[in-house]
């Protein structure tokens, strides 16, 4: 009878435990041989994995990306007022010219941006056209982040590796989102994969 009283107690303090079992974070997404944790942290904030997908160019596959928040976001609008640090992880399945990617990038932003919003980022486009010159090419397998930090701007991440100082512009961010989550986005696929819309989402 003593031993059948104590599993009350017993369960309630296991239960209390710093060791007691958690709830086991979703596992990581993979395409094409690239990985994406669910969970980023990012200037000391836990960023979860909104959504990652494939960008196509006819049949070939150029790279994947990953968007990270704060807190799930399932419209541009929400991504936009999202705040706190949030992420775009990049990482190509070809090489390419970067050049040319800097080029679309900022046709891109410039295509689905109002004019006043691309005019205001234009110091920041500038810088980042000039990183994609210098670096001249982008392997397979070579990835960069895009960084928003609240206080500090937009940081740009090469391999690892911070290459220009922050794009202070507050605008700038979510132009260079556009580029994917915009009225008219780079791939509309991909666009339905970052914002986790079903049947898209992860790039199915």
């Amino acid at each position: 009878m003593r031993r059948r009283s104590m599993l009350p107690a017993l369960a309630a303090a296991l239960a209390l435990s710093p060791w007691s079992v958690r709830a086991a974070d979703p596992p990581p997404v993979e395409l094409a041989g690239v990985r994406y944790d669910a969970f980023e942290t990012v200037a000391g904030s836990r960023l979860q994995l909104n959504g990652a997908g494939i960008r196509y160019k006819a049949i070939f596959k150029v790279y994947t990306a990953g968007l990270y928040l704060g807190r799930p976001a399932t419209t541009p609008e929400a991504v936009y007022a999202t705040p706190g640090p949030r992420r775009l992880h990049i990482v190509m399945l070809r090489e390419i010219d970067a050049n040319e990617l800097g080029k679309l990038f900022t046709q891109g932003m410039e295509k689905n941006a109002s004019r006043q919003e691309f005019a205001k980022s234009i110091p920041g486009t500038l810088k980042l056209a000039e990183l994609f010159a210098r670096k001249k090419k982008l392997a397979a397998g070579d990835s960069f982040s895009v960084d928003y930090l609240p206080g500090q701007g937009t940081v740009v991440v090469v391999n690892g590796k911070p290459e220009i100082e922050p794009i202070k512009e507050p605008e700038f961010f979510n132009v260079l989102m556009s580029i994917w989550l915009g009225q008219a986005p780079a791939d509309a696929g991909l666009k339905d994969a970052l914002l986790g819309q079903k049947g898209r989402a992860f790039g199915a």
